[in-house]
């Protein structure tokens, strides 16, 4: 065969209708076929206007919007499906995970939540590197968080609802006084944890350690001082946890383990049962207990066996 003109044309258009078929006519059919998933619907209007605001302040840069099976981090309660992004163009999938994946963060915490965390993210995660946006104005703030919310669709839907009625709960007890405040706090913690002391002794080794976890994770809400007034605390309501209140209103290091492991629905309390290992949660329970509130149970009856290792 000789290289003609003719065959080299006819060569190359056979290569590029290959890779045309392969690359776009192939996927293009199997994707067509994609039917919505179980969680599938229909961005609202301010959802879309929010998703705008999202793709120019680059935010999916440092976030992704795909679980998988192999992960254990926030939303990972449902993988991602194909029909999760039925409507999206362009899909947000991203590939960095400089920040958490927000496929499922609509309703894991309440509005006024992000709107501290967008004023400043340092205000709810001490240690976040994500850039402040303040400058975008509460206005902006409120639409792009409509976005947010609305992450995880049906079940983002369902998530915000209980969001928004534990935040009427929490606001009804906390406009009763703190003692009522207090009692209904505990009283939403089961019974077998409101009797259990913590089981680790508060060492000077695991003091600093809960003083580093508290830096970590708790300043910007609670306060240097525990007190519930952390550079956080004029974007949220109910404010954040006055701990100092707690005294000779029957605390427990079960129950300080207890919230914090899973958090208070309603409120901005996060749960911290996908970050914290047991013993970090202790720990910094007893920083909380030994510190901020001046009454401490650790290593009290009644307890089991001791662990291994211990003081």
């Amino acid at each position: 065969m000789k290289m003609t003109a003719t065959a080299i044309v006819s060569g190359s258009l056979l290569i590029l209708i290959a890779v045309v078929s392969v690359v776009v006519i192939l996927p293009y059919a199997d994707t067509s076929k994609t039917i919505p998933s179980d969680l599938f619907r229909t961005r609202t209007s301010v959802e879309k206007k929010g998703r705008a605001l999202y793709i120019s302040n680059g935010c999916v840069y440092c976030h992704t919007q795909s679980i998988r099976a192999v992960d254990w981090g926030l939303g990972a309660e449902r993988i991602a499906q194909a029909g999760d992004y039925l409507k999206d163009r362009p899909i947000l999938l991203g590939s960095q995970r400089t920040g958490p994946d927000l496929s499922q963060e609509g309703g894991e915490h309440p509005d006024d939540w992000h709107l501290a965390h967008f004023i400043n993210p340092r205000f709810t995660r001490p240690l976040s590197i994500m850039p402040p946006f303040k400058f975008l104005k509460e206005k902006n703030i409120d639409i792009l968080t409509r976005y947010v919310q609305g992450l995880g669709m049906k079940n983002a839907d369902k998530r915000v609802e209980r969001q928004k009625l534990w935040k009427q709960k929490t606001i009804d007890a906390y406009e009763s006084g703190v003692d009522q405040n207090v009692a209904w706090i505990h009283e939403n913690v089961p019974k077998g944890w409101r009797n259990i002391p913590t089981p680790y002794p508060a060492t000077d080794a695991g003091l600093a350690r809960g003083r580093k976890i508290y830096q970590d994770f708790c300043f910007g809400c609670h306060g240097p001082v525990g007190d519930g007034m952390g550079p956080a605390q004029p974007y949220i309501y109910p404010p954040p946890l006055n701990f100092t209140t707690l005294k000779g209103r029957g605390i427990s290091g079960g129950i300080i383990y207890y919230q914090i492991m899973n958090g208070i629905t309603g409120t901005a309390m996060p749960y911290f049962k996908r970050e914290l290992e047991s013993e970090k949660i202790w720990d910094v329970g007893n920083f909380i207990a030994k510190y901020f509130i001046d009454q401490i149970d650790a290593d009290m009856e009644p307890k089991g066996i001791d662990a291994s290792y211990e003081p």
